[in-house]
């Protein structure tokens, strides 16, 4: 210390802690011609006495950078700036002694030390240049937190000095990018505008530099740029936009043997950024969703086969986007989630069927039609592929299927339906389907008469009409419900006689007797015992709805070719018949009554035969033989005989009946014990149906509109009360 205070004068010191600006710079530049401060050092430099160099930056520092006095650490900085320049070439090996304690003043709580310790490093810089690299990290931890000082004059210097810097990196060879990106990682989520440009402006810099590769490490700071974009400065968000932009252009423009870009594709730093983007396209920003979009819409086509592990969180991200409420997005979410759903996968490479079924699964409950109609797509798309793997998660995503039938979109619906029957190709699983599905129909009333045809009618389609009739009827031959049993048989029934998508099964019921795959149909002589079978306690107002409704569906156009037949009494008289019996039963005061009257009057006198007619008026009508049109008769166990000589077995009517008549008889003491529950009398049936059609006049259904297939079961048992 003594030999550096004999080296400096006096006067020079004490200019040095001088606190007016001009006597401290002069005290270190200026005392004389030579620039007294400087040529010291640089005496000692030439004359190799680097322990005396040693000794005048311990005591500037000691002195005065480190000294409670602002104005002496104000000149310590200068002095130390001086002593740089002095050295020159010399300045390297003692740089471990001069830059500390000026990176210490950026701290300082004074901001015109900070001030002079920008001015002081600025200077130091200029001298040694690429030397000073090896404290790169406390600098540019320095400048990070000067970017955001509350001096403005703090600000501006500390950006001249951070221009330099990045000259002086873009320039050294030396400079580390590996040691650097931790720091960087640390500070890319600040709020800070000022420090969010800083970050910007050295991320292009350095990649900008044709040896640092920046895109390697790209993870690192990618959420960080991608936060930025919803900042409230239009700069900032259009710095961080640029900055991702240049990003994906240069993974668009490397060759995909680039060593870069398989590092991205194929190690766990693409997992990171995959995350990233993931997360960022659900982002509440729009700008950040497009972004991320697009991101993962190019690293798709980039990384085919690549992408096999990251499906799931690809598509979790994609399908929300597909509804999103700016068109932009939902064109690039549309166009990625064709592209994913193109490429080839294979289950034994890292393709997760489960994990895509879950995010398909989890999107049907999405707030967003679209978004739920790509689910079922891919729900369609996996099953067309890996059928047997999509089989084995069937118990996880079925209830959820089950639920959206009750979806309030009749695409959706149709789309629940299509995956269902793709399913139940298998007859196990058709079994469970439609077992399934009639044990919602019987928990969710209102599922069977919001969605009951649509559903039905579909399944009819896609898996064979007569094949589906068939397992619901074997189904509710064991129901112990009946009150749904009667629901569902009433529902079935309605569907069947007016649905186009059933039009080959009621070509099978014309043809009962004639076709022999119609042997366990029906004919008008089966119809005429049913309706001789009923006795009172049948007709209750619930029956005289339903035939009500059945004589209006008479008098539609699918059922014109039955009122043709009444002009051949001589061959349908047992049509007849039935048609008499049904008005019979009907209330004289009642709509249907007047219709169906109407009708039978309209039948011109001439075409009865009172012969043909006899034969039908009393006994057994399974002991009558009826000719048929083609040649074929019923015998008295109800089998059909050919006269081509083909014997095959028929229909058994007496049986149906009986079983007819039975569950009839199951229905009474079910209806007496309602009656008996709700107190409620049976002798005012006829009564209310009357009036209920005074004060309401039941509507025609329509053929196109065939939804509501049933009263509810509230309404049911009302009317039975």
């Amino acid at each position: 210390m003594a030999d550096a205070l004999s080296l400096i004068p006096a006067a020079v010191l004490r200019n040095l802690a001088d606190k007016l600006y001009e006597k401290r710079k002069n005290a270190a530049l200026d005392v004389c011609p030579l620039r007294l401060f400087c040529w010291i050092v640089k005496q000692l430099a030439i004359a190799g006495d680097h322990d005396k160099i040693t000794a005048v930056i311990n005591l500037l520092t000691t002195e005065f950078t480190y000294s409670p006095q602002a104005n002496h650490r104000k000149g310590g900085l200068i002095g130390l700036a001086a002593a740089t320049v002095g050295l020159t070439s010399e300045a390297a090996q003692h740089l471990e002694q001069i830059v500390p304690p000026v990176l210490n003043s950026f701290s300082d709580q004074d901001s015109r030390v900070r001030y002079y310790a920008c001015e002081a490093l600025y200077n130091i810089a200029k001298v040694v240049r690429g030397d000073f690299i090896i404290f790169f990290n406390q600098i540019f931890d320095a400048l990070c937190k000067l970017s955001a000082d509350s001096d403005a004059n703090v600000q501006s210097a500390a950006h001249l000095l951070d221009r330099l810097v990045k000259d002086i990196v873009t320039e050294s060879d030396q400079f580390s990018i590996e040691e650097f990106i931790p720091l960087l990682r640390e500070r890319m989520n600040v709020l800070n505008p000022y420090v969010r440009q800083f970050l910007v402006g050295w991320i292009t810099v350095l990649d900008s530099v044709p040896d640092i590769d920046m895109l390697g490490f790209l993870p690192d700071f990618l959420d960080g740029l991608f936060n930025m974009l919803s900042d409230s400065s239009h700069e900032i968000r259009q710095q961080a936009d640029s900055a991702l932009s240049e990003f994906l252009q240069e993974i668009k423009n490397s060759p995909l043997l680039n060593p870069v870009i398989l590092l991205l594709l194929k190690s766990v730093d693409y997992g990171r950024m995959a995350e990233i983007l993931v997360q960022r396209a659900g982002s509440p920003d729009e700008f950040t969703r497009l972004t991320a979009i697009t991101w993962i819409n190019e690293f798709v086509k980039l990384g085919g086969d690549q992408l096999v592990p990251y499906y799931a969180d690809i598509l979790g991200a994609i399908l929300p986007c597909i509804s999103d409420k700016e068109e932009k997005i939902r064109v690039v979410a549309r166009e990625t989630n064709e592209e994913l759903r193109a490429l080839k996968a294979d289950p034994a490479e890292a393709f997760d069927v489960g994990a895509i079924l879950s995010i398909a699964r989890r999107q049907l409950s999405s707030e967003w039609e679209g978004t739920r109609i790509e689910a079922l797509h891919w729900m369609l798309t996996l099953l067309n592929k890996y059928r047997n793997e999509v089989l084995q998660y069937l118990n996880d995503i079925f209830d959820t299927l089950l639920k959206a039938l009750s979806d309030p979109s009749d695409q959706v619906v149709l789309l629940v339906l299509d995956v269902h029957a793709c399913i139940a190709k298998d007859p196990q699983h058709f079994r469970q389907l439609v077992v399934f599905l009639m044990h919602n129909f019987r928990v969710d009333n209102s599922l069977l008469e919001k969605r009951g045809a649509l559903i039905i009618r579909r399944l009819c389609v896609l898996l064979n009409a007569e094949r589906v009739y068939r397992e619901l009827s074997t189904i509710l031959e064991g129901e112990s419900d009946l009150d749904f049993a009667s629901i569902m048989v009433q529902a079935l029934n309605l569907i069947l006689l007016t649905s186009s998508e059933l039009s080959e099964i009621r070509y099978l019921l014309k043809q009962s007797l004639v076709d022999p795959a119609g042997k366990d149909l029906y004919t008008y002589q089966h119809a005429s015992a049913v309706i001789q079978s009923l006795v009172e306690e049948d007709v209750n107002v619930k029956f005289l709805v339903q035939l009500d409704k059945l004589i209006r569906l008479l008098e539609t156009p699918i059922f014109a070719y039955l009122r043709l037949q009444l002009l051949e009494p001589g061959r349908y008289p047992w049509l007849f018949k039935a048609l008499y019996g049904l008005l019979m039963l009907l209330p004289q005061q009642s709509a249907a009554f007047k219709i169906l009257k109407t009708r039978l009057k309209a039948v011109p006198s001439y075409s009865f035969n009172g012969e043909q007619l006899k034969k039908t008026s009393s006994g057994n009508p399974y002991n009558f033989l009826h000719n048929m049109s083609g040649g074929s008769q019923i015998n008295e166990d109800g089998e059909v005989a050919l006269d081509r000589g083909n014997s095959l077995n028929g229909i058994n009517f007496a049986a149906r009946l009986q079983q007819f008549q039975q569950m009839q008889h199951q229905h009474r003491v079910h209806l007496k014990t309602q009656t008996f529950k709700n107190s409620s009398s049976s002798s005012k049936v006829a009564t209310l149906f009357i009036e209920a059609q005074r004060h309401e006049e039941p509507k025609q259904p329509q053929l196109s509109e065939v939804n509501a297939v049933a009263p509810s079961r509230s309404s049911k048992r009302a009317q039975g009360s």
